[in-house]
This record gives structure tokens, C-alpha cells and sequence, in this order.
């Protein structure tokens, strides 16, 4: 079975779910079972230094052959946990080879179909071998096929000393998916100049703009009181709650009816009783600047509110998430130019884009790590219907190897 397809297998049926809940680092002990995997696996490769810390944290080097030792040292990057948004316990995965455009009904529930109509990129993946979940659960390709993709890559320059390359920097990181990703990366063990994520969807898409973030959480402290003699004292913290979310856009600023460059603010989950409330928010754009602006609705809407509980508590809390990365990636173009140069010597065609997300890269940028993002053949993350191809996945090992040698003929970096 090809190396990379057993690789990425074999991880995906490793659970490794991240918890925004969570105050432990990394958010679920399981991620670094894989990384103990991963670890392992790298120094069989002869990357001798390769480690899990503490942290939750995948390090490894490979070293510079020789005559570019002195040339820039590259990172890269892709994260292990997979999103909450949907089990990724018990993956089962399904290798679908030769696809040629059928329905793939999944048999562990027969109403989750992905019909090529409605994935786009499905259709360029005519007689690929096509890997989903089996239905009941998340496949994990977000970001599991960029692991494998790098772990492949790996193994392709250890085993080809032919292929020159400058010292290389592995991290694989936990806590992506909840914004934590790079919360405890040790950038000074780390000391990489720039470096690349490789966890984007569509195939050739090389990505140096992300959404600027914030969460924003609400909490409501109402009034409670026996139901039965509760006439003029009890203030519902799940009314309250619901006027709040009531009183949100619904016609602009949501994920759903917003795209392209438009931000949002968008509730994602609320625990609420009688007595107390707690609502949390993601708002997203891709100024930053912005994100006041829609904090700025939030505050307008509790003071519309307030007045209708007297005796109530409405406390509103924005955490600077993560920034645009472009902020930073304008001033070092030679990271993206490496990268197109990189794509296009593989026979694809850069796709230069920006995110309607964020990246491990979006803040590593902001830590001094120039850090944009590649495809990695993963698609329709977190839900049922994910899936990827082993083709893709190869084109993007291809790249990094690619990105790797290309280094060492360019001066100017």
C-alpha cells in the first residue's frame, strides 16, 4: 500500500478531538497520542532529536546537507487535533479508489451521501482515491492529511540525500481547532526563519490573508425565584438570553449569509438556566479594525436589554484571538514567492487566496514566523461528509520537498 495512504490511515483512527472548555494544555490528554506516534515515527526516520514535550508539541530536525547549512531555516507545520464540531472517535475510514463521479453513500449511515454536485473540488479528482469517514464520525484530514503529507516528505529527503535542502524544522502542534494552537510553542527551541502550514482545501491554493478574531463571551447572572411566588422577582437568565440572541443580525454579519471578504458575529454555543447564562460568540473579519465594530453591536444590544431585567447582570468579555497574517506576510514576499515557485514546479498552478478562517500560521506570523498556508488535499471539514485525496495529499509532500530544495538556489532569502 503506498506509504502515504498508510500513514494517513493510521492517524485518522487515532482520536484526537481538542476541548475549547478545556483549561489544560494541550485541551485533551489523547492529542498527544499521536504525537507519541508521530515522535516515534520521525526518529525511525533518523530525526534523532524528534520529541513530544509536555506541552503537546511535535519537534523534529532535519538536518542541512551539506554546503547549506547556512541558508534560512524552514518550518513546517500542521496541527494534530481534530474539531469538535463533530466525533472523531472511532474513525472509520473508507479508501474509494478510482473514483469516477458516483454518489459515495456511507454505510454506517446512509443519509450522509457526498454528492460531487455539492463538494466543490470533487469533480477535478477524477480517478483518485478518495478516502471519507464511514458516516457516523469526522474522517480528520483537517489537518491529518497535512501531517501525512509532511511526515512523507520527510521521509522522501532522508532517503534522497541527492536533494539539497538547508536545515528543516518539523512542528506539529495540538489545539488548533479551538485557536490554541500555538498558545505554548517554544519559538526560541523552535528557531525557524519563516516557515508554512500545510492545511488548505483547495488544490494549488497557496493562502497569506486570514480573518482577524476575536471570541466574545456574554454572561448573565439573572434572578431566581420559586415559580409559584415568583410574580415581580424572578428575572430569567434563559429569556434574557434569548433577547440577546434575538436581537443579533440576521440578514448580514452571519456565516450564513456572508462570503468572500465580509465578517461576522456569530453565536456557537449557550448554556442557560433560570438563574444564570453564559452565550459565546466568534466574530471574525478580515480588518481588523472591525472586530470593535461588531463588538460594538454586542455591547448595543445588552444595553437594549438590560433595562427589561433591573436586577439582573449582563457582562460582556472580548479575547483577542488571532490577527490577519497578511499584516505581517507583505512584508516578507519571498515567503510566498518561495512557495508559488514551489507549486508551479510541481505542474500546478499557484492558487494564491486568502482564508475565511485562521491558521496555526496566523499567529505564528505574529511571533515572528512569516508563516503562510498550503493545500493539503483535505476538504469539507468538520463534519460527516469530510474527505480527501490521496492524490492531492501527494501533490502537497511533493511541494514541501520542492519548497525545500528550491531554497537553496535562491540568494536572496
Amino acid at each position: 500500500m503506498n506509504s502515504l495512504l498508510t500513514r494517513f490511515l493510521r492517524y485518522v483512527q487515532i482520536a484526537t478531538e481538542s476541548d475549547p472548555h478545556s483549561p489544560t494544555q494541550p485541551s485533551t490528554m489523547k492529542q498527544k497520542n499521536l504525537g507519541l506516534v508521530l515522535a516515534e515515527e520521525l526518529r525511525q526516520l533518523g530525526l534523532t532529536d524528534a520529541e513530544l514535550d509536555e506541552h503537546g508539541y511535535v519537534y523534529a530536525t532535519i538536518p542541512a546537507t551539506p554546503g547549506h547549512e547556512n541558508i534560512p531555516v524552514i518550518c513546517f507545520c500542521s496541527h494534530m487535533d481534530t474539531s469538535p464540531d463533530a466525533s472523531g472517535k472511532n474513525v472509520k475510514p473508507l479508501v474509494h479508489e478510482n473514483y469516477q463521479g458516483q454518489d459515495l453513500v456511507l454505510p454506517d449511515d446512509k443519509s450522509i451521501v457526498i454528492r460531487m454536485a455539492d463538494h466543490n473540488g470533487l469533480d477535478h479528482c477524477i480517478g483518485h482515491t478518495i478516502i471519507t469517514a464511514s458516516g457516523t464520525t469526522l474522517l480528520g484530514a483537517d489537518n491529518k492529511s497535512g501531517v501525512a503529507a509532511i511526515m512523507t516528505a520527510v521521509e522522501t529527503m532522508v532517503n534522497d540525500p541527492s536533494i539539497p535542502h538547508g536545515k528543516l524544522r518539523i512542528l506539529f502542534t495540538p489545539d488548533e481547532e479551538i485557536g490554541r494552537g500555538v498558545n505554548a510553542v517554544d519559538m526560541a527551541k523552535l528557531a525557524a526563519d519563516f516557515g508554512y502550514t500545510i492545511d488548505g482545501e483547495e488544490f494549488g491554493s497557496l493562502q497569506d490573508e486570514t480573518f482577524s478574531a476575536d471570541a466574545a463571551q456574554i454572561n448573565i447572572t439573572g434572578v431566581s425565584a420559586h415559580p409559584g411566588m415568583a410574580k415581580g422577582h424572578m428575572e430569567n437568565g434563559i429569556k434574557i438570553a434569548a433577547d440577546i440572541v434575538a436581537a443579533l443580525p440576521k440578514t448580514e454579519l452571519t456565516p450564513e449569509t456572508t462570503e468572500g471578504k465580509e465578517g461576522f458575529l456569530h453565536p456557537v454555543e449557550m448554556e442557560a438556566k433560570a438563574e444564570s447564562a453564559r452565550i459565546d460568540f466568534i466574530i471574525r473579519d478580515f480588518k481588523t479594525a472591525k472586530l470593535e465594530e461588531h463588538a460594538n453591536i454586542l455591547r448595543s444590544i445588552i444595553a437594549e436589554v438590560k433595562p427589561r431585567y433591573p436586577s439582573s447582570k449582563i457582562e460582556l468579555t472580548i479575547t483577542e484571538q488571532y490577527r490577519n497574517m497578511k499584516e505581517i506576510l507583505d512584508d516578507h514576499p519571498h515567503v510566498m514567492d518561495l512557495a508559488k515557485r514551489a507549486i508551479a514546479s510541481c505542474g500546478i498552478k499557484p492558487k494564491p487566496d486568502s482564508i475565511r478562517g485562521g491558521t496555526d500560521g496566523s499567529r505564528l506570523s505574529f511571533m515572528g514566523l512569516p508563516c503562510p498556508n498550503i493545500f493539503a488535499g483535505e476538504h469539507s471539514f468538520h463534519s460527516k461528509l469530510e474527505w480527501a485525496s490521496l492524490e492531492e495529499m501527494e501533490k502537497a509532500a511533493e511541494v514541501v520537498v520542492a519548497i525545500s530544495r528550491l531554497a537553496t538556489e535562491i540568494s536572496s532569502l
